[in-house]
């Protein structure tokens, strides 16, 4: 049960810090507006952070199964939920959260197990 657990909060932290990067080295805030080439390449860069935090579940948990990855994309829905009614401004940020960069994880856990499947047949 440790190992489940520390392997979702690892996913979300994996998630979170590359996003916090992202908006503090580029200076745009996320509440706010931002250009389309922007959005563009916070979608991009969320997709790849998201697959990747969903292929450390995976890594950590060991499973074969995607029932942590679905606690994952949980977490990531939730926590922009709850992000997107305590702050005011824009809400893309979360939107992109909600509805690509958690169903994105779900992803990576499958690749994982597809290579880990793949790897035993040969």
């Amino acid at each position: 049960m440790i190992r489940k657990t520390i392997a979702v909060i690892a996913g979300y932290a994996v998630f979170t810090i590359s996003s916090v990067l992202l908006f503090r080295l580029t200076g745009q805030n996320p509440h706010q507006g931002a250009p389309v080439s922007f959005m563009r390449i916070t979608a991009a860069y969320g997709i790849l952070f998201s697959v990747l935090a969903g292929l450390v579940v995976q890594f950590i948990a060991k499973q074969t199964t995607l029932g942590l990855n679905l606690v994952l994309a949980c977490v990531i829905f939730l926590f922009a939920a709850m992000s997107m009614l305590l702050s005011g401004g824009s809400h893309w940020t979360q939107w992109f959260a909600m509805f690509i960069f958690a169903p994105i994880s779900v992803l990576g856990g499958y690749l994982a197990n597809r290579r880990e499947r793949f790897r035993r047949i040969t």
